[in-house]
């Protein structure tokens, strides 16, 4: 029996939540006060997954030890070989909970038949339950099956995923694909001594056949299939099965997690699933189409919940620290330096990129710096969209009826992601977190991922999404009233129009009634920014008059009135066009952004002016 099993959730007093992710172990403390639960204060250390410490427990210990000293609150055993349970005031707590992404995280291959069919299903389970896909196997991939083999060699996944076939249908492919990976006979990437776990998530009448081939060389798994039909995707099974898998066979290896599995009272969740469970209850208590990023040293992950379906994607290549570099192979030096309103050596650009990439705890020195580190993250964040957008769409294979008007439509969207839907957009992570003012997260999260519409802006203000994210598998309640009180931060509204017009054409008109009475209207052309203050909590009616050009959400030239949602930054009106259109002239790119910069007073004015003085 766990230490809280036996706590009714009223009784609840002190709460512990650690991260264990690849470079720090992350500890945050929560108290109930004067009945409400609030966040008390962190702790951090290193992990110690690796040599020569090899026992994750360690960096956890360290952490925890901080937030004893700086709270004088007793929650180490004397041992070392736990958390307290609830004794006398001021010692231990009532629930300790923990996700980790030590050791690489949990690291999958899945396979299916058809690439953008069964196959993309399997991703997209793998990927909702918080795992890196590693690669995606399928038949018509444009590989030979020597060069299969030899990948699925050479990975070592933790956790494969095996779909294919509607239930009752395709047999020989299927079967195929499953003696392909007999042949590979793959080996799990920790411990030696297990077989590597393989979840069937294919057509249910082939899996005798399934075991006969694959049961004595893996820990073999059957859930329903992930498309029992084609117009039907069923990925909880296989989700709640990785999730099952990852505690008992990933977890149970990984050097010290046997150990912290006995500490904790809810199962240990991957950091990119418990994240992703905080950026379901935004849109959960907003009743909002959100997309939410996760901008890592490492990855960046990417959420979106459109119409109550909930799809993540890991962008393993893009990071602001150790994958700083793959952001600007991929970007480009001319995608990078546009966003800069000052010129540099693209020798110069690379060289201190490379640097943050070898020493990834460095933080920016001069507005220089901090500049170039926002620029790239507005690359990463517009490739990672780019990404995500190929995993976010509707179903390959389905039967769509067509009328004879069909054949004057333009083809239909690849994605189901259109920022004109997209009520709330929400960030976290260090770059976001710690910057300097909040407009600048406000101008990278609107750079990067071109809002569209009328859209709220939030930001996790001190990393707690994967902490609050396991938090609420316990309780939402709590996890929901520590994350709006102490976590999230409410940068403001963008109203931003689609299209483009030439320069100086007017794009809208905007009145603003505001909650002191007061009255403001603006009228902005292309090529114009705006801020206007509104703080957190504070609503205003907003009537919007886009030009017959443009659209914010009601359709080309149509009046949309609705409610707009003060914050840190307040209302931002943005009629610089989408795309997004920056001067192709050097010099007035350059005076364009320093516009932009001062209209949301982004950054120093002293440092913009020495800008501007330099045109």
């Amino acid at each position: 029996m766990s230490r809280s099993s036996s706590v009714p959730i009223r009784n609840i007093r002190y709460i512990l939540a650690t991260d264990v992710g690849s470079t720090t172990t992350k500890a945050r403390f929560f108290k109930k006060i004067k009945g409400e639960y609030r966040y008390v204060t962190s702790g951090e250390a290193p992990t110690t997954v690796e040599a020569p410490y090899e026992d994750v427990t360690r960096g956890v210990l360290n952490a925890v030890r901080e937030i004893e000293e700086l709270t004088g609150h007793k929650l180490l055993r004397e041992d070392g070989e736990g958390i307290i349970t609830p004794g006398k005031e001021g010692c231990g707590v009532d629930l300790y909970v923990t996700t980790s992404s030590a050791g690489g995280g949990l690291q999958m291959m899945v396979a299916g038949l058809v690439k953008s069919m069964t196959a993309e299903s399997a991703e997209r389970a793998a990927l909702g339950a918080g795992a890196i896909v590693m690669d995606t196997i399928a038949r018509d991939d444009g590989r030979e099956d020597y060069e299969k083999i030899q990948r699925i060699r050479s990975l070592r996944p933790d956790i494969m995923l095996i779909a294919g076939g509607t239930d009752g249908g395709n047999r020989e492919h299927v079967l195929e694909i499953v003696e392909l990976i007999k042949a590979a006979d793959p080996k799990p990437r920790l411990g030696t001594g297990f077989k590597l776990p393989i979840i069937y998530a294919g057509n249910k009448y082939l899996r005798e056949d399934v075991k006969k081939i694959l049961g004595d060389r893996c820990s073999l798994n059957f859930v329903d299939n992930l498309r029992p039909t084609l117009d039907v995707e069923n990925i909880g099974p296989a989700r709640d099965c990785i999730h099952k898998l990852f505690m008992e066979h990933v977890m149970s290896h990984a050097p010290g997690y046997d150990k912290l599995m006995k500490w904790t009272d809810v199962p240990i969740l991957p950091t990119p699933a418990a994240e992703g469970m905080m950026m379901q209850l935004i849109a959960k208590t907003f009743n909002a189409n959100t997309i939410g990023v996760g901008l890592g040293g490492a990855t960046t992950n990417i959420y979106s919940i459109v119409n109550g379906k909930f799809v993540r994607t890991v962008s393993a290549n893009l990071g602001m620290s150790y994958s700083i570099c793959n952001v600007l192979k991929e970007a480009c030096y001319d995608n990078i330096a546009r966003w800069l309103p000052f010129d540099i050596e693209r020798n110069e650009l690379y060289n201190r990129l490379y640097n943050k990439m070898i020493r990834p705890t460095t933080i920016p020195e001069t507005i220089e710096h901090l500049m170039i580190e926002h620029a790239v993250a507005r690359e990463a964040l517009r490739l990672a969209l780019e990404h995500h957008k190929k995993l976010a769409r509707g179903l390959k294979g389905v039967k769509v009826e067509r009328t004879i008007a069909d054949m004057f439509e333009q083809a239909r969207e690849e994605t189901y992601i259109d920022m004109l839907n997209i009520d709330v957009v929400a960030g976290t992570g260090g770059l976001l977190s710690h910057a300097p003012r909040r407009a600048q997260s406000l101008l990278i999260l609107t750079e990067g991922f071109q809002i569209e519409g009328v859209t709220r802006v939030f930001q996790d203000s001190v990393f707690m999404m994967p902490h609050l994210g396991v938090l609420s598998t316990v309780n939402e309640k709590i996890a929901w009233e520590i994350f709006d009180k102490d976590c999230l931060v409410r940068l403001g509204t963008v109203i931003a129009p689609r299209g483009v017009e030439k320069p100086g054409a007017q794009v809208l008109s905007i009145t603003l009634e505001m909650p002191d009475g007061k009255r403001i209207d603006e009228t902005l052309s292309m090529g114009e920014i705006k801020r206007i203050p509104l703080g957190e909590g504070k609503e205003a009616k907003a009537i919007i008059k886009p030009r017959r050009k443009f659209d914010v959400g009601a359709g080309p030239g149509h009046e949309l009135e609705t409610k707009v949602y003060g914050g840190v930054v307040g209302i931002v009106v943005d009629a610089r066009g989408r795309p997004l259109q920056l001067p192709e002239d050097d010099k007035e790119r350059k005076k364009k952004l320093l516009e932009w910069f001062m209209a949301l007073d982004a950054y120093p004015e002293n440092s913009l002016k020495k800008y501007q003085e330099e045109l």
